[in-house]
């Protein structure tokens, strides 16, 4: 399978995942938490910094939630889930709905996870394993819907990384941890056991003994449990086992360990030849087996991470949700073999994708938010891998008019302004007239000079168009101290429309004092027909645009 990149909701390219057959042997998920929190990602890069919205992690309860409430209700019904867990949501949403304004935003969080939980449940495979990472004022009930999606006998861990080394807490303790839910599809899993180093600590409590040559070692058992007749239960050296209910268990697994002779005081006499074992000081005692620190290879990985550090120094990417490539190593490594698929469908800046790559997986990354997925070409071209060559690069949806139409009209609204490389407003009441954004390049010839301006998108669907939503739109942008505004139709508009866009004149635009300056026009109008067929706006270089160039530029000269 070649290797996939969506700019799109998980939700859409789930169901056009399963449509197509395609199903991933790991999942990992990082979405945006429900703390009220708009996430940013702020680009630092050779001279250009800004701040860009990526997600909004804003969960408001509108009079158009009571419409999901309704929709989320019907699927729920046809939704292939335990009575009993369909019983406790339905219950869970007559609490939430009815509750404070916390409780409404925490709902329509859990109606969005979880619709999109069970589709992605949809293309795990069998044998597949989930990673649900959360922070902790959430990870309770993802965990009761995760019981419901993956059936609580599939729950395998509860990972507490702990993320920070410190951080200030106002009357509590300092947040430092967040939390992995791991669940498997099945009991028959893929599972690779991970080895990570010793902690010092624990070296200097449990391997406090030294060979003359300065080996480090700890002491174990040479008896077991149990009184025994045959040769096991014999005395050795003037020690009867037998005496404290315990009979001579020679270990047969370290290395070299294929010398041993048979028979157990034989083996007990070779472990002594070799230095195998500890003998107590002053002659009291029972002997030990020596355990070298240099024969193990490990420690298991405990579900506790306190071995991986945050993201830092040249891995650091400027987005404020990044999580570090070793963690996602480890997870992959763990639950995935070379070849598997593996998929994020809250990619972010892509380290997932960068971990699956190297550790020779095919992936899948998914995230509704351009500037996201441009970051991840850019991480992905850093390691020589490009979209086209290695990988596709994919629009979610639509590809035709008839998919177009089957879109709600937020839906539609997302979908235009995104493929417009615009940021869509996630407020769907109170959004002051703005449906999206987008940031561009108002002039100046490097960062300290570089001025920046602001394009406000304005969309009607359906059979809305009148010339009060050209003036609107003005209005608007006067009010945002937006330098242009697009309107963006499902049907042509009309003459007193498009002369209602040219009395709002044009923009002048001088990238650098050398070149002659380029006008644009201050509205635009353009509809979802002219986008589906591929059709942009015309505007001066946006954030994206400049950097990307800038990136280029510096290149040529090295």
């Amino acid at each position: 399978m070649r290797n996939r990149l969506y700019r799109a909701d998980c939700k859409v390219i789930a169901e056009q995942l399963k449509r197509e057959g395609v199903q991933a042997d790991l999942i990992y998920l990082d979405p945006p938490f429900n703390s009220n929190r708009t996430y940013s990602m702020i680009f630092n890069n050779r001279g250009i910094t800004a701040q860009q919205k990526a997600y909004h992690d804003m969960w408001d309860f509108t009079d158009r939630t009571q419409q999901l409430v309704m929709d989320f209700r019907n699927e729920l019904h046809n939704w292939d889930l335990p009575d009993a867990f369909k019983s406790f949501m339905r219950a869970w949403l007559n609490v939430l709905e009815s509750g404070s304004s916390d409780d409404r935003r925490l709902l329509n969080y859990l109606m969005y996870m979880t619709q999109r939980l069970v589709r992605l449940r949809d293309i795990l495979k069998p044998t597949g394993s989930i990673y649900f990472h959360c922070d902790p004022t959430a990870s309770h009930y993802i965990k009761v819907i995760l019981d419901g999606v993956f059936d609580r006998d599939n729950f395998r861990n509860e990972l507490i990384w702990k993320r920070t080394s410190a951080h200030s807490g106002a009357r509590r303790y300092g947040p430092v941890h967040d939390t992995i839910l791991f669940y498997s599809k099945s009991n028959q899993y893929v599972w690779h056991r991970i080895l990570q180093e010793y902690d010092p600590q624990y070296v200097e409590r449990f391997y406090r003994y030294r060979d003359d040559d300065g080996r480090r070692y700890r002491v174990g058992d040479l008896t077991g449990a149990g009184t025994r007749e045959g040769d096991s239960g014999q005395p050795w050296r003037g020690i009867d086992p037998t005496d404290v209910g315990r009979h001579w268990a020679v270990p047969r697994s370290f290395p070299d360990s294929d010398t041993m002779p048979a028979g157990v005081t034989a083996g007990l006499e070779h472990l002594d030849a070799i230095g195998r074992i500890h003998w107590p000081s002053r002659g009291r005692g029972v002997p030990a087996f020596k355990r070298y620190l240099d024969d193990m290879d490990g420690m298991p990985a405990q579900d506790i991470i306190m071995d991986i550090q945050p993201a830092y120094g040249s891995e650091r990417m400027g987005y404020a949700t990044q999580k570090p490539l070793a963690l996602l190593e480890r997870i992959i490594a763990a639950s995935s073999n070379p070849g598997d698929v593996v998929l994020d469908p809250f990619c972010g800046c892509g380290t997932t994708v960068e971990a699956a790559e190297r550790l020779g997986r095919n992936w899948i990354g998914i995230d509704i938010s351009g500037d996201a997925v441009d970051e991840i070409q850019d991480r992905m071209a850093r390691l020589g891998v490009y979209d086209d060559q290695h990988y596709d690069l994919l629009e979610g949806t639509p590809d035709t008019v008839a998919e177009y139409k089957r879109l709600n009209p937020f839906e539609k609204q997302d979908w235009l302004i995104r493929k417009l490389d615009g940021l869509p407003n996630p407020k769907r009441s109170g959004d002051l007239g703005i449906d999206g954004d987008l940031t561009f390049h108002a002039g100046g010839q490097d960062a300290e000079s570089d001025r920046w301006g602001k394009l406000v998108f304005s969309v009607k669907t359906g059979k809305q168009r009148k010339p009060e939503h050209v003036r609107e739109l003005i209005g608007t942008m006067k009010a945002q101290d937006a330098m242009i505004g697009v309107l963006i139709l499902d049907a042509d508009p009309t003459p007193g429309m498009e002369q209602a866009a040219r009395q709002a004149g044009r923009l002048e635009y001088q990238s650098r004092p050398d070149l002659p300056p380029k006008t644009y026009e201050r509205v635009q109008l353009i509809t979802a027909y002219e986008i589906i067929d591929g059709a942009k706006i015309d505007r001066p270089p946006s954030m994206q645009d400049v950097r990307r160039y800038r990136e280029a530029q510096m290149k040529m000269r090295i």
